[in-house]
């Protein structure tokens, strides 16, 4: 670094940690071990003055890193404008402490790398650190997670809201007709949910492989994969075996389901949701890849899930499920859409071409209201031809949550830490819509002059 630049440097760490006038000085003493202690500290030029004149000091010329620092915390939790230097150089004892004159400095500041996305690039290092204990030590080590929170963040465990809405939205259509049956329910909502957790799974799977989760950048805690592969959580092998235990639990449940409630109808329905959650990122077909993932969605956890939870009661399929199955399914695809444009850098790199690579920054916002308005109308439309009840236009109450989301997507759509509260809204958009559809179906039988 330039000896101009580190003056300014040293000027600017100065005076953006004026508030907390304490440095930490770091270095290791002659055993071999880091010691570290705090030390007031001024700037003069291009050195760093510690008063630090009792207790343990470095030895005369000795290398040692002065860290400093700047955080402020919020009234209503968490941090504001954290930042930090480190400057490495040899130390000298002065009168009245120590001076520094760094000759190397490293830092990083909040407002220009937010910290998950420096947590994400320290990866690498991790990862260099973890092989070389592997090497000392003649066996693989690599980080621990409780094998309980290892299993909920490789399967993505909290976003079976997307298996409940529909399977809980289908055996309410088939309430409102007079059938409910406990345990093909039960059934059918574990079946779904086995599936759905090995899509998850086999999608990271296929990610990781083609690059696309290790080249994002920005991964969030909606978007990005469930990281457990680029952390050194899990190996390939490992996620495969729980992959195919998921699948197959699914598979079973399914034909159980089948046997006790008619082939005719849940065969065909199992059939194209499993092939369609494998073809989803999987080759040949990679639809994700391909710009079809939204579609997969909406059709898998949409009309598939719906039609498939209703025919587990009725052992038939209808059209009243399947109109009811149209607006979660398009807010389903949109919860894919919002979640991928944290994404869109590392997956343009990967050549995963999703319909959100493939728009326009500035028209993110525009499908986003197109298509959110279709579920709306999709209700209304519904409600209007008599196949859904009236009690779903219930479902209007969550547009401010919808607008939100919109806002979001228009002002920041490059900011991907700054779209972590619109993801959050719209699982939640889906969630709501999803459930106060499901009640409509109960005030329709309760309150028959209502339906």
């Amino acid at each position: 670094m330039a000896q101009r630049s580190m003056v300014e440097l040293l000027m600017e760490a100065q005076r953006r940690s004026g508030e907390h006038p304490f440095a930490v000085l770091v270095w290791v003493d002659e055993s071999g071990y880091p010691m570290h202690r705090p030390a007031r500290f001024k700037v003069r030029g291009d050195t760093i003055l510690l008063q630090a004149t009792e207790g343990p000091l470095p030895p005369e010329d000795v290398s040692v890193a002065v860290i400093i620092s700047r955080i402020r915390p919020l009234p209503q939790g968490g941090y504001e404008g954290r930042r930090y230097w480190t400057f490495h150089g040899p130390a000298q004892r002065v009168p009245g402490g120590l001076a520094v004159r760094p000759t190397r400095a490293t830092g990083w500041q909040e407002d220009t790398l937010p910290f998950l996305a420096l947590c994400e690039r320290a990866i690498p290092q991790a990862q260099r650190y973890f092989a070389h204990l592997s090497r000392i030590h003649g066996r693989a080590i690599r980080p621990r997670l409780s094998p309980l929170w290892l299993l909920v963040r490789a399967t993505r465990f909290p976003f079976l809201s997307a298996t409940f809405v529909p399977v809980l939205l289908g055996a309410a259509v088939a309430f409102r007709e007079g059938v409910f049956a406990p345990l093909p329910f039960v059934l059918a909502l574990l079946g779904a949910a086995c599936i759905h957790l090995g899509l998850n799974v086999v999608n990271d799977i296929f990610d990781t492989l083609s690059g696309a989760d290790t080249m994002n950048p920005n991964p969030t805690p909606f978007s990005g994969g469930s990281r457990v592969l680029q952390y050194g959580l899990l190996t390939i092998r490992e996620m495969a075996f729980l992959a195919a235990t998921l699948y197959g639990c699914g598979i079973l449940i399914g034909l159980l389901l089948a046997a006790m409630r008619g082939w005719g109808a849940l065969l065909p329905l199992g059939i194209a949701g499993l092939l369609l959650s494998w073809a989803y990122t999987a080759p040949p077909l990679r639809l994700a890849y391909r710009g079809l993932g939204e579609l997969a969605v909406a059709v898998g956890f949409g009309p598939i899930m719906t039609l498939g939870a209703y025919a587990a009661q009725t052992g038939r399929l209808g059209l009243a499920p399947l109109v009811a199955s149209l607006p979660v399914a398009v807010l389903i695809a949109l919860v894919l859409y919002v979640n991928e444009v944290p994404d869109r850098e590392g997956d343009a790199a990967a050549g995963k071409r999703t319909l959100v690579v493939r728009l326009p920054l500035h028209r993110i916002a525009w499908g986003y209201g197109i298509a959110v308005a279709t579920a709306y109308l999709a209700i209304a439309a519904g409600v209007a031809g008599g196949w859904m009840p009236p009690a779903a236009l219930l479902a209007g109450l969550t547009l401010p949550m919808a607008i939100a989301v919109g806002r979001d997507l228009t002002r920041a759509p490059d900011r991907p830490y700054a779209l972590i509260a619109a993801m959050a809204t719209q699982i939640r958009l889906h969630l709501y819509v999803g459930l106060l559809l499901t009640v409509s179906y109960f005030i329709a039988l309760w309150f028959p002059h209502n339906g």
